[in-house]
């Protein structure tokens, strides 16, 4: 008896923390030749330097993770990513679309999905 109120009370704060909404903790500035996370969180500033060639192309911001989308590659920051990953773009390939919500991201290009996740800093990529 004991131990099913015991999983009860686990599963309801473990459903509890899935439902709450990721606090604001992740915002982007553009200064000149870089684009510059501030993570309120930790404190933090993470400095993605743009190339002489590279160019701004889309940046998307939600609550804990921020992407910008270059000519030359896709770049992603999290509240615990520990700064800026970037994943380079293939020759041709065209940027279609991007979904950011929370900690996580989904991209869209001519050639393939992207995830990226806030949390880990991870990309992972498959062909379309």
């Amino acid at each position: 008896m004991l131990l099913t109120v015991l999983f009860a009370g686990l599963a309801g704060m473990t459903m509890a923390g899935a439902d709450e909404e990721v606090e604001k903790a992740i915002f982007l500035y553009r200064d000149d030749d870089a684009m510059i996370a501030g993570n309120a969180q930790s404190g933090q500033f993470f400095r993605l330097e743009l190339s002489a060639r590279e160019k701004l192309v889309e940046q998307f911001v939600a609550n804990g993770v921020a992407i910008v989308v270059t000519n030359q590659r896709f770049a992603g920051v999290g509240t615990f990513s520990g700064g800026w990953k970037s994943l380079r773009r293939i020759a041709g390939e065209a940027f279609i679309s991007a979904e950011v919500r929370d900690l996580s991201a989904m991209l869209v290009t001519s050639d393939r999905l992207l995830t990226y996740y806030g949390r880990s800093g991870a990309w992972a990529q498959t062909k379309r």
